[in-house]
C-alpha cells in the first residue's frame, strides 16, 4: 500500500514549507475513503490512475516557458514553478493553492494533491494587462507525472494563456493534470490546451476556474492525444455579472476512450456561462460528452447555454452527446442542443458540387466543424500544428475505413 512515512520523507527532502506538508498528509488520508468521480455513461475505474504501492517520485520544473520574461518582470508578473512559489510567495500560494479544487472531492484529487510532482504558478497584478499569450510546454517524463497550474488574475488583469502537453522522449505511464483559475472581479483569463499524449499515458485531468464579480473566463481545449482521458472542465460563476465560454475539442482514434464532463455552474446574478462541445469519431474509439448546466437559487438574469454535437466517422465507433440543465431560478434563460451523427451532406455535395474531391471536402466539413477551439488559440504555430495533427488523424481515418 502507499504510506504515510514515504510521503512525509518526500516532503522533508524537499524542505517544502509546513503548510504544504499538511496538504499533503490530509490529502493522502483521504484516498481510500473516497470515490472516483462519475462521468455518466462512462466506466474507467480500473484504469492506471493510482499507485497501488509507494513508489520513487521527485518535483520537477520540467515546463517549457515562451514568454518575454522583460515584460513579465517590468509588469510584476510572477510566473515560476510551483514550488518555488510554495517557499518564495507563501502568501499568495498558500491560500489559493485547493481553494477551487478541494483536496477531498474524490479519490483523484486526494491522490494529486497527495503526490503532486510538478507545477506552476501564476500570478497576474490588479489593472495589468498583457497582450502576448503565456506559452508553456509540458513535457510528462515521471512514470506517475502529477502536475498542477495556479492561475490567479487579480482585479482588472487580462492574461492569455497557452498549455501545450506532449511526450518526447520518456513516456509518463499516467498522468493527472490539474489547472486553477482564480479570477479576481473584473479579471479577463483566456486558457487554451493543445493536448497530445500519446496512446502509452492514461490520463485525467480537472480543470476548474472560480470566476468573481464581472470577470470574464474562457477555455479553449483540444484533445489532439491518443490517451485514453477522463476528466472535468469546470467554471465556477460566483460573481454578479460573471461570464464562462467553455469550448472543447476531441478527435478521438483506435481504440482510444474518453469521458469528458463539461460544467458551467451560474451561482451569481445576471451571469452567463456557455458550453460548446464538438467531437470527432474514427476507427473503434469512444467517446462521451456530459454538458452539465445549472442555475442555483439566487442566480436571478442569468443565462446557460450549451452545445454537445459528435461527428461520427466510423461505423464501429460510438458517441455520446449528453446535454444536462439543472435550473432551481425562475427569471433566467437556459438552452441547449445535443446531436450525433454523420457529416452534413448538404455541405459535402455544395463543396463537392464545386470540384472539391470526396475526402479533401469531408476534411474541410469537420475543420469548420472545430473552428470555434481551433480559431480561439491565440499562437498561430501552435494553432498550424494543431490543424497539422488534425489532418493526419483525419487521413489515417479515411484510409483504415477505405481498407475495411
Amino acid at each position: 500500500m502507499l504510506s504515510k512515512e514515504n510521503l512525509l520523507d518526500f516532503s522533508h527532502r524537499n524542505n517544502e514549507p509546513s503548510w504544504l506538508t499538511k496538504l499533503r498528509v490530509e490529502a493522502f488520508e483521504n484516498i481510500y475513503d473516497l470515490q472516483y468521480p462519475r462521468i455518466q455513461r462512462f466506466s474507467y475505474q480500473d484504469w492506471p490512475l493510482i499507485k497501488k504501492e509507494d513508489f520513487a517520485w521527485h518535483n520537477q520544473a520540467d515546463f517549457m516557458l515562451k514568454a518575454d520574461q522583460k515584460e513579465l518582470k517590468k509588469k510584476g508578473i510572477i510566473i515560476t514553478d510551483l514550488f518555488t512559489a510554495s517557499q518564495n510567495y507563501p502568501d499568495l500560494v498558500q491560500p489559493t493553492l485547493a481553494s477551487v479544487i478541494k483536496k477531498n472531492e474524490d479519490k483523484l484529487t486526494a491522490y494529486h494533491y497527495a503526490y503532486l510532482n510538478s507545477g506552476l504558478f501564476l500570478y497576474v497584478p490588479k489593472n495589468t494587462v498583457l497582450d502576448e499569450p503565456i506559452t508553456i510546454s509540458l513535457n510528462p517524463t515521471q512514470d506517475h507525472y502529477i502536475s498542477h497550474i495556479l492561475i490567479v488574475a487579480d482585479n482588472n488583469s487580462q492574461v492569455k494563456f497557452l498549455e501545450e502537453i506532449q511526450n518526447k522522449e520518456e513516456k509518463a505511464k499516467s498522468a493527472s493534470l490539474m489547472v486553477e483559475i482564480l479570477a479576481h472581479p473584473g479579471s479577463h483569463v483566456e486558457f487554451s490546451s493543445l493536448d497530445e499524449l500519446d496512446q502509452e499515458t492514461t490520463l485525467y485531468f480537472n480543470r476548474r476556474a472560480k470566476i468573481e464579480k464581472d470577470a470574464h473566463v474562457e477555455w479553449a481545449i483540444a484533445f489532439m492525444n491518443d490517451s485514453n482521458t477522463i476528466g472535468e472542465l469546470d467554471s465556477e460563476l460566483v460573481g454578479e455579472g460573471s461570464f464562462a465560454n467553455s469550448r472543447a475539442i476531441a478527435v478521438t482514434t483506435g481504440k482510444q476512450k474518453v469521458g469528458i464532463n463539461n460544467r458551467v455552474t451560474n451561482r451569481g446574478p445576471h451571469s452567463t456561462g456557455l458550453i460548446n462541445q464538438r467531437g470527432v469519431l474514427l476507427e473503434n474509439s469512444r467517446l462521451i460528452f456530459n454538458g452539465i448546466g445549472q442555475i442555483v437559487h439566487g442566480a436571478h438574469g442569468s443565462k446557460a447555454d450549451q452545445q454537445n454535437r459528435v461527428l461520427m466517422m466510423s461505423d464501429e465507433a460510438h458517441g455520446d452527446a449528453n446535454p444536462l440543465l439543472l435550473i432551481d431560478e425562475n427569471d433566467v434563460i437556459a438552452a441547449h442542443a445535443a446531436s450525433v451523427g454523420p457529416v452534413d451532406k448538404i455541405q459535402m455535395n455544395y463543396l463537392m458540387s464545386r470540384g472539391i474531391p470526396y475526402d479533401q471536402a469531408q476534411r474541410l466539413v469537420i475543420r469548420g466543424f472545430l473552428g470555434a477551439v481551433l480559431d480561439a488559440i491565440p499562437d498561430k504555430d501552435v494553432r498550424q500544428r494543431m490543424i497539422n495533427i488534425l489532418e493526419r488523424k483525419l487521413i489515417d481515418g479515411q484510409t483504415k475505413r477505405k481498407e475495411n
